[in-house]
């Protein structure tokens, strides 16, 4: 095989490519097994998704945070830490941007970029708290951020009830127009969706996460720290700062898609007993995307189809909406099992060239 076919076995999309086909595959013989039909149950799925301009929002606006979310766990992937707390991070990008939305009033051009960006920092100081447990005291960051995920719902509940609370409700109060990330005339233009600017954000920070990690000193240090953090400190590299680093960078992406879906979407924080999941569907965003930024924003795009199109192969199909989540961690599983999938992909490459 030549040194580009081997190179995109291992380095591009293709693996992950084949994997989606491979659990949709698989989510069509369960179908078959059940009786049900899976071309029906697939076209009525892509109709829910995109069948009108209502629904082209509806869905867009579900991609929207699973891109945050996304780009924050493949950034500490990238830089060899797990963090299994952009959940927790959401939820408190969320809360800062709420407290901002609802206690301060200001023009529309200075609230919605302090309500982002203090949702952002939130969110980053969140995940920092992580990296530096990890690197003062040798705290595995999966524990730690899996105890903040629980912390921060907590505290958010707290600081509703406290201080932000709408009488006589589970929520707080609205936050004042002036920092919403949509208006009548975007969601005119998707039949009056939730649509909203936050997508304009999520790809920027794609881009923001490009630049950093690939164009910058600090970027190749972080991503060296996540190659070989033994080689890095040998090369005279401050593992433990980059650490830190690494996991506020990774929380600043998590809490801008928290404060974005606030600030978009509800437009008030709510008093709740569960996560809202995009924290950990992040974690399946990133390894289908295989932790490189596009690959993130086209497997956000596939899951948040799967997602709201859920109800399409219910109403349209009559198969169960479970059966997504099922096709989901088929895809998830194929591509966690790279190795089998390359091959399969080297066993045809293989048998294509005998046979030519």
């Amino acid at each position: 095989m030549s040194k580009l076919t081997k190179w995109l076995f291992k380095e591009s999309s293709v693996v992950s490519l084949v994997s989606i086909v491979i659990g949709l595959a698989f989510g069509a013989v369960i179908m078959l097994i059940g009786n049900y039909n899976p071309i029906l149950a697939y076209t009525s799925l892509f109709n829910k998704a995109f069948g009108d301009w209502y629904s082209l929002g509806e869905t867009i606006r579900q991609i929207t945070p699973l891109i945050f979310t996304g780009l924050s766990v493949a950034f500490a992937f990238r830089t060899g830490l797990f963090n299994i707390g952009a959940e927790g991070q959401f939820i408190m990008g969320s809360l800062a941007a709420a407290f901002i939305g609802i206690q301060f009033q200001l023009p529309w051009y200075v609230h919605i970029p302090f309500a982002m960006i203090v949702g952002g920092l939130v969110g980053g100081l969140w995940g920092a708290i992580a990296g530096y447990l990890k690197a003062a005291r040798g705290v595995h960051e999966v524990i730690t951020t899996i105890m903040l995920n629980w912390i921060a719902l907590h505290v958010a509940n707290y600081v509703v009830r406290a201080y932000l609370l709408e009488p006589n409700q589970m929520r707080s109060k609205f936050m004042h127009e002036s920092a919403w990330l949509n208006n009548a005339g975007l969601a005119q233009m998707f039949g009056n969706s939730r649509i909203h600017f936050g997508i304009v954000a999520a790809l920027l920070l794609a881009l923001i996460f490009y630049m950093i990690l690939w164009k910058t000193k600090q970027g190749y240090e972080l991503r060296a720290v996540g190659f070989n953090p033994h080689a890095a400190e040998y090369a005279g590299i401050n593992v433990n700062v980059s650490m830190v680093k690494a996991m506020l960078i990774s929380g600043i992406f998590a809490g801008i898609g928290g404060a974005s879906e606030a600030m978009g979407v509800f437009h008030y924080q709510s008093i709740s007993s569960a996560f809202p999941g995009y924290g950990l569907m992040g974690i399946a965003v990133a390894l289908i995307g295989r932790n490189t930024p596009l690959g993130v924003i086209l497997s956000a795009v596939l899951l948040g189809i799967l997602t709201y199109g859920a109800a399409g192969i219910k109403f349209g199909a009559g198969v169960p909406e479970e059966l997504v989540d099922i096709i989901i961690a088929l895809i998830i599983f194929f591509v966690a099992a790279s190795a089998s999938v390359n091959w399969l992909l080297k066993l045809f490459a293989n048998r294509k060239k005998e046979a030519s």
